[in-house]
């Protein structure tokens, strides 16, 4: 099974544009998140796909490897669909966004073990969930939470809180982790699916996976770090960063 990492990397990030050039520590974001991906060793291949000379400059400047995007994208799926085209060996594409610079190694060998498994037939994408604990992210519509039937299988993605507690009784929740495996052909069909109703109301990608009746195994995972969406990430992210 021939595994590529395809880094969708856009400047103009709408709650935070530029964050990927941002400094943390003494390298970039884009730079933090290609190196977290390349030091797992878990890929034939690391490309970061993007729409930006300033970023692509940026990856190859340190020798990584980048890819210029042809078309304007609403989302990253779409961005690494299109540079899927270029690797037609490939069997899983696993999209890490350029904004999560503490990727570990553990969280993507679980990602890539589902399409090994019995189950993994089955599966046309995988992706990561981590439980919540603070009550102020639960309700923060920055953070999506994900709800998965028993054998963690995504129901249903939301900003809102789900589930939603209509009497007092403890609820498990969520936060899904902007990490996904894909079949390759899973992801071209994707990207040549238009935007469903679901996804332009809250801004969610995985929710044309699961409006067009495709199946998301969910992985939970206890050791994620976080992703930059914010300025506020990016303060903590150095704080987390000079801790280590």
């Amino acid at each position: 099974m021939k595994a590529i990492s395809l880094i969708p990397a856009r400047y103009a990030a709408t709650r935070f544009p530029g964050k990927l050039m941002k400094m943390l520590g003494n390298k970039t974001v884009i730079r933090r998140s290609y190196e977290s991906v390349q030091n797992t060793h878990l890929f034939d291949d690391v490309v970061v796909v993007t729409d930006s000379a300033i970023i692509y400059d940026e990856v190859t400047s340190f020798g990584g490897k980048a890819l210029m995007s042809l078309k304007e994208h609403s989302c990253g799926s779409d961005r690494i669909a299109e540079a899927a085209e270029h690797f037609p060996d490939a069997d899983i594409i696993v999209n890490v966004q350029g904004d999560e610079p503490f990727t570990n190694k553990d969280a993507l060998e679980k990602l890539l073990a589902v399409f090994a498994s019995s189950e993994g037939e089955c599966i046309d994408l995988a992706s990561l969930m981590q439980r919540i604990n603070n009550p102020e992210r639960i309700d923060n519509p920055s953070v999506v939470k994900v709800a998965v039937d028993q054998l963690g299988r995504a129901l249903l993605f939301s900003r809102s809180r789900i589930p939603y507690p209509r009497e007092e009784q403890e609820s498990v929740y969520f936060k899904h982790i902007g990490i996904y495996a894909f079949r390759r052909m899973a992801l071209i069909d994707f990207y040549h699916t238009p935007a469903t109703p679901l996804e332009k109301a809250e801004k969610i990608e995985c929710l044309r996976f699961l409006e067009s009746g495709r199946r998301i195994k969910m992985v939970e995972v206890n050791d994620m770090a976080f992703g930059i969406d914010t300025p506020q990430d990016l303060i903590d992210a150095q704080r987390y960063l000079a801790s280590q």
